[in-house]
C-alpha cells in the first residue's frame, strides 16, 4: 500500500483501516478476498464465494465497500458488481450491516464481519430490501 504516506496515520478512521488490512493479509478467508484501493484506502473491492450449498454456490462475485470518513462509528456500504440474482448490480445493498441501517451497526464490526454477514445473506429471500 504505498499510498498510506498520503494519510493522517493519527486519524481514528485511517488507525482502524490499516489494521484490518493487515489482519486480511495475515489472516485470510477461503471464502472471500478483500482489499482497499492503492489509490484510496476509504474504497475496497472484495471477491466473495457463493454460500455452499445453495444456488450461488461455485460462483464468485466481486463487489465494492466504501467505507465513511468515521469509520469504524459509521457503517460502510456495499455494492455488488457481478450479476448474481439476489442483489442489484451497481446499486447499494440495504442490510443491516451497511449504511441504510446505520443503528444497527457496531464499530466492533470489521470489513471481515461484514463480508461474513454479506455471504450468509445472499440466499435469504430479498422481502423488498432496496438492492436486492
Amino acid at each position: 500500500m504505498a499510498a498510506v504516506e498520503k494519510y493522517n496515520l493519527k486519524n481514528p478512521a485511517v488507525k482502524r483501516i490499516l489494521q484490518e488490512v493487515k489482519e486480511m493479509q495475515s489472516s485470510p478467508s477461503d471464502d472471500f478476498m478483500s482489499l482497499p484501493l492503492e489509490e484510496n484506502i476509504f474504497e475496497w473491492q472484495f471477491a466473495i464465494r457463493g454460500p455452499r450449498e445453495t444456488e450461488f454456490e461455485g460462483g464468485i462475485y466481486h463487489g465494492r465497500i466504501q467505507l465513511p470518513a468515521e469509520y469504524p462509528f459509521k457503517p460502510p456500504s456495499f455494492m455488488l458488481l457481478t450479476p448474481n440474482g439476489r442483489f442489484e448490480t451497481q446499486t447499494k445493498i440495504c442490510l443491516s450491516i451497511s449504511n441504510h441501517h446505520p443503528e444497527h451497526w457496531q464499530p466492533s464490526w470489521s470489513v471481515r464481519t461484514a463480508l461474513v454477514a454479506l455471504i450468509a445473506f445472499m440466499p435469504t429471500p430479498p422481502n423488498g430490501a432496496l438492492g436486492s
